[in-house]
């Protein structure tokens, strides 16, 4: 089906507090989070590229030993990374 609607598509929570709707493709996923405030995410890098966008509140980011505070309009670059929403 071409067009997808995330109001009906399930809502997963693969780590607790880090609910995700899902897009797949052949090539590609694209996921929608809602992140509970205060939820982290341990330390890990991924196989295959990513790319996040903030839509609203404020994102921790942590790459190898420096923090960043991410914002809408602001993202960070793929490398090994945890979170703190």
């Amino acid at each position: 089906m071409p067009i997808i609607d995330l109001k009906t598509t399930e809502k997963k929570e693969p780590v607790s507090g880090y609910k995700a709707r899902f897009v797949h493709s052949d090539n590609i996923t694209l996921a929608f989070w809602e992140i509970k405030a205060g939820s982290k995410l341990p330390a890990h890098s991924h196989v295959h590229e990513q790319i996040a966008q903030i839509t609203e509140g404020e994102f921790e980011l942590t790459i190898e030993d420096s923090t960043f505070v991410l914002k809408p309009g602001k993202t960070g670059k793929n490398c090994h990374h945890s979170f703190k929403c």
